[in-house]
């Protein structure tokens, strides 16, 4: 298969099981719910060594929110519920309680809930007020700029981690050029995030490693520099490989975000330096959800 110059791989990405939520982070104007949504999302490219993945979903409107100021909706994946509660936990209480004129609340209804603010009542040190409005539990926290409100609970739900694809180029400015075209059309769709740095990771790993203490190492196959040492995966003139990894709620949601990024990179073509689009798997042996990058770009 080749799109506008550009050769799509017979491979597919590999991607496993996670557990998610969305929660939705206001402030008195669109600046403040960034700081404080960029502050809940630090340090949470992979569950690797972060503990979770997390990552900026989109900016919300006024109307879009349930107090009706600016707001931010963030996602977070981990591995496991009891996981996934106590970095939405303690995310919630270090970042966004601590922000000014902040105020959270639950992004996902149904599933399994969730402490959101359920435990961060007690920073109010038995002055704190529980308020019931429309069958919801919401905590006022008496803070130093005022209050703090926050919703009780959030909902917890199965979804899908590790969708990915790799961009082969000429040039470091060419993959980075269009892993940006890529990002850019990707934050159009719904429930997915791209935690890595940018939404790009320049580092892509593979399974096991030559030293025993850790899990993953370099993906010696896809590094440029290592073409005449190791088995490539790189013709010559392939110079720069970047990665953009996709989280979602459901691995269709994940389908519609590749499709829109590929062919966002495919648009720039092989003019621009563009060789071939490919994925990361580890022969099928890491999860049970498949993408086919043909059959998606079918």
């Amino acid at each position: 298969m080749i799109i506008n110059g550009v050769t799509i791989d017979p491979t597919f990405a590999e991607a496993f099981p996670m557990k998610a939520t969305r929660a939705i982070i206001t402030a008195q104007n669109e600046k403040w719910a960034m700081i404080s949504a960029q502050a809940m999302t630090g340090f949470a490219t992979s569950v690797i060594a972060c503990g979770c993945e997390a990552g900026i979903e989109r900016v919300l409107s006024p109307d879009e929110t349930p107090d009706g100021r600016p707001g931010v909706a963030i996602m977070i994946y981990a591995m496991g519920g009891k996981g996934l509660a106590k970095q939405l936990e303690t995310r919630a209480g270090q970042c966004v309680l601590t922000s000014p004129t902040s105020a959270l609340f639950a992004g996902i209804e149904g599933g399994k809930p969730i402490p959101l603010g359920k435990n961060l009542r007690f920073f109010g040190d038995g002055f704190q007020i529980a308020k019931k409005i429309g069958g919801k539990r919401y905590w006022r926290v008496p803070v130093m700029d005022g209050e703090f409100l926050t919703e009780a609970t959030t909902g917890m739900v199965d979804a899908v981690g590790g969708g990915n694809f790799l961009v082969l180029a000429e040039s470091q400015p060419q993959a980075l050029a269009a892993c940006e075209a890529a990002i850019e059309a990707m934050k159009k769709i719904p429930n997915v995030i791209m935690p890595f740095p940018g939404g790009v990771v320049r580092s892509g790993s593979k399974v096991g490693s030559k030293y025993k203490a850790l899990s993953a190492s370099t993906n010696d196959a896809f590094c440029p520099t290592l073409k005449g040492v190791t088995k490539t995966d790189l013709s010559p003139e392939i110079e720069s490989v970047m990665e953009i990894v996709i989280d979602g709620l459901s691995k269709e949601d994940i389908d519609k975000a590749m499709r829109v990024g590929i062919q966002a990179v495919c648009d720039l073509g092989a003019a621009n330096g563009i060789k071939r689009i490919s994925a990361g798997n580890y022969g099928g042996k890491l999860g049970p959800f498949h993408f086919h990058l043909q059959e998606i770009m079918a």
